[in-house]
């Protein structure tokens, strides 16, 4: 598509959306040229081209953004915002464009979703900023489609100028390989999938696995000749719609990317209730048995797992059985807190892959038996010393009375003597007497 990006540009006409080649009617002529352009041209006569006289056939057909268009990024997908106003091309301000703005831009242009939104991301605008403020709902088929209402403020601070990435669209595949990440290599173009072909294997199946986000390009082997469109690219382009594509018969690619199995899941049970979910991850109680299970998506026959654990670095490998291995550990104790992680391995296309599972993160508790006797333990040593030091407390307590009560007696006794001894004082020796006689 570099060179429908250098016809847009020369017409004045924002971003290429898409091109096709239509069948020429029957005994209609035309030209035929072979350009081969870098993309940043400002003109196709820039171009290395060569002119042909053809009688039929097939011609370009170039659709282009026209009031939109994003500049200054790494592809077709990113760039600074810009609408035409006026026959000129006008910045964004970052206040006037919201998500939904950018759902209905980044569809407009042919690419995925909208993945990152803000001001001065793409620099800043030589020309004038848009006087208008876009109100799209998201479901319009172009931004010109959205109400639009007067600025607020004219002026648009520096750093402001918005800036847009799309995701790449999805319009390639691989087919036939078990995986997204393997096979034969397709393009959606014209409502149909089309083979893609290329006489120079390796920059294409780059490109195709950076699309993807598949990694890295591990092989490309020869697929079957079917016609669809060639392709040529340089391998720096971050999607396949911007290689340069021919319509010859060319024979077709298998491509093996190295994200080719998808990633394991890990999860850890018991048979006897002695697992249970903290915040850090699962709990498993002291002495009780439990199982780690590792296991994936059915995509290729064969293959084994590989269980790891970070604390000491010991790992276990057994083989995968209908895609899934169990790991039994008996007798929880604290050697086994730390964390785990599944990696399965397997041999296909010629080449060893492995994928990783996220951590698991397991932590050893006390199990509620030996926690419940444990707390009855205490509170019966909280009620012996208790018991023990209130027997302590009150036996010289009860002595102290008793010592108390007899010291009070005597006083008692002592102080009716004295009361009496001072009655028989006070009465005389004849009173005395005649109380003795009476006695």
């Amino acid at each position: 598509m570099r060179e429908t990006k250098v016809v847009c540009r020369e017409l004045d006409c924002g971003n290429p959306v898409a091109e096709s080649r239509p069948l020429v009617k029957e005994g209609r002529g035309g030209v035929r040229l072979e350009s081969s352009c870098n993309g940043h041209e400002s003109t196709l006569r820039q171009c290395v081209t060569k002119t042909y006289t053809c009688e039929g056939g097939y011609y370009h057909h170039v659709i282009c953004s026209e009031s939109v268009r994003l500049v200054d990024g790494a592809g077709l997908c990113s760039g600074r915002v810009e609408v035409k106003s006026n026959q000129s091309w006008a910045s964004v301000c970052e206040a006037d464009f919201d998500r939904q703005d950018a759902e209905v831009v980044c569809g407009e242009l042919g690419c995925g979703a909208p993945a990152a939104l803000q001001g001065g991301l793409y620099g800043e605008g030589e020309g004038q900023t848009w006087d208008k403020e876009s109100q799209c709902k998201g479901k319009e088929s172009l931004l010109l489609d959205c109400d639009t209402s007067d600025r607020e403020n004219n002026t648009c601070l520096p750093g402001n100028a918005v800036g847009l990435t799309c995701s790449e669209p999805d319009d390639v595949r691989l087919v036939g390989g078990g995986s997204r990440c393997a096979g034969g290599v397709e393009q959606y173009d014209q409502g149909e999938w089309r083979t893609v072909g290329d006489d120079y294997w390796g920059d294409v199946a780059v490109v195709v696995c950076r699309q993807l986000a598949c990694g890295s390009t591990v092989s490309v082997l020869p697929g079957n000749t079917t016609r669809g469109f060639g392709a040529s690219c340089s391998g720096s382009e971050p999607s396949l719609r911007e290689c340069w594509r021919g319509y010859d018969l060319l024979p077709g690619l298998t491509v093996i990317c190295s994200d080719l199995l998808v990633q394991p899941d890990i999860s850890l049970t018991d048979s006897m209730g002695g697992v249970s979910r903290g915040h850090q991850g699962p709990e498993m109680f002291r002495g009780y048995n439990f199982t780690i299970t590792c296991s994936t998506q059915p995509q290729y026959p064969g293959g084994s797992f590989l269980l790891t654990f970070t604390v000491s670095n010991r790992t276990q490998t057994q083989p995968a059985v209908n895609h899934s291995a169990a790991f039994l550990f008996p007798a929880a104790d604290d050697s086994h807190q730390g964390n785990y992680r599944c990696v399965y391995d397997n041999y296909v296309f010629s080449h060893n892959f492995s994928s990783e599972s996220e951590l698991l993160s397991l932590t050893i508790t006390a199990s509620p038996l030996t926690a419940f006797i444990i707390r009855h333990v205490v509170v019966l040593l909280i009620l012996l010393t208790a018991i023990t030091t209130s027997y302590l407390y009150y036996k010289p307590t009860r002595r102290q009375k008793t010592v108390n009560r007899v010291s009070s007696m005597d006083l008692y006794v002592n102080a009716m003597e004295m009361v009496s001894l001072s009655s028989r004082a006070e009465a005389g020796p004849g009173e005395e007497r005649a109380a003795q006689g009476t006695e």
